[in-house]
């Protein structure tokens, strides 16, 4: 069975509960199996984490593909539509600055993100286990790949333009990328005698289906939004934030869930996988088929991006806590991008 002989018939049944509901009702349905599929989908991966499967591992092999899902489908859909190219741009952008920005800021301020241990209440200082300190490695790693991702971006739209060969390259380091970290993971189940099982191979599908879910949750309130012409802020020229913004939200629970249960480790590689997804996958599958524009306010995002990137760079590598603080100041920082992008223009 194709994928879309199994996707078409669940979604055609989607739409009919959908068209039978009059008035906000069908966005708010939306949103209620959006939050459902969410909360599978953290059920589930705390299942995967229980069975073996490592924090950092969790975070950039399962978790992109799950809450980044919908930003894959949002690019294919996107091509051969007017505009499209800018629209991915925005959508992208606003995905990867969100994560790096107020998705690591906002939960700091509640939960300080510690990848090392604090200083005991006498001020000693606590020896990191080997766990920890190969999961700081792990983030130092991922955090590179992020930084290079993001200049590999920067040069090549200096020209102004995304085409065929960009796209290629753009796909391709990603690809080459999870391939590095498969053979991590499996290299990491053979030292320590651990193997995939078929329970686990259950909960990834399970993953898999609150993340199809999740995708025809936002799908259907980006199809809403597109209808809403009476409303100035809600058009084709706005889609790429609109979208952003919605896609990101299963970021956020991850974020905030991980944050409460002090596994700082899974904030940051959730949300730095996810930025991955993003910059270079969807643009770089977008450019294969359309020519991405990269305007010169594009430009400011990238700049925002790297930045905030390498303030995570420090914070691993020599501090080892993200600090209310320096959560303050993403926050800060991604309230000048929306300035910036929303009301700057």
């Amino acid at each position: 069975m194709t994928p879309d002989a199994l996707f078409t018939p669940l979604e055609t049944g989607w739409r009919q509960i959908v068209a039978t509901i009059e008035g906000p009702y069908g966005p708010a349905l939306a949103l209620g199996i959006f939050f459902g599929a969410s909360l599978l989908l953290l059920w589930r991966l705390e299942a995967l984490q229980r069975q073996g499967l490592e924090g950092t591992a969790l975070g950039t092999l399962v978790m992109p593909y799950c809450s980044g899902l919908p930003n894959l489908i949002f690019a294919v859909v996107m091509i051969g539509t007017p505009q499209g190219g800018g629209v991915i741009l925005e959508n992208c952008l606003v995905n990867n600055v969100t994560n790096y920005t107020l998705l690591l800021g906002l939960p700091a301020l509640v939960w300080p993100l510690e990848i090392l241990p604090g200083p005991t209440a006498r001020g000693k200082p606590r020896k990191p286990s080997v766990a920890q300190r190969i999961n700081r490695l792990s983030l130092l790693l991922t955090l590179a790949a992020g930084l290079f991702f993001a200049g590999s971006l920067w040069a090549l739209g200096r020209d102004g333009q995304l085409n065929l060969g960009d796209g290629i390259v753009l796909a391709g380091v990603f690809l080459f990328w999870q391939v590095f970290h498969l053979y991590d993971v499996s290299k990491t189940n053979l030292r320590q005698k651990r193997a995939f099982t078929w329970r686990m191979g259950g909960d990834i599908a399970l993953i898999l289906l609150a993340g199809y879910g999740i995708y025809i949750s936002i799908d259907t309130l980006v199809a809403w939004v597109l209808v809403q012409e009476s409303q100035a802020w809600l058009n084709m020229t706005t889609l790429g934030w609109v979208s952003g913004f919605l896609m990101v939200l299963p970021n956020a629970l991850l974020a905030f869930y991980y944050a409460h249960t002090r596994r700082a480790d899974v904030v940051y590689s959730s949300q730095i996988g996810d930025g991955h997804i993003c910059i270079p996958m969807c643009l770089g599958i977008f450019a294969l088929f359309n020519g991405v524009t990269v305007s010169a306010s594009a430009y400011l995002g990238v700049a925002l991006l790297m930045g905030a990137i390498g303030l995570h760079l420090v914070v691993v590598g020599f501090i080892g806590r993200l600090a209310r603080p320096l959560g303050a100041v993403l926050v800060a920082a991604y309230g000048v991008f929306l300035y910036q992008g929303l009301l700057g223009t």
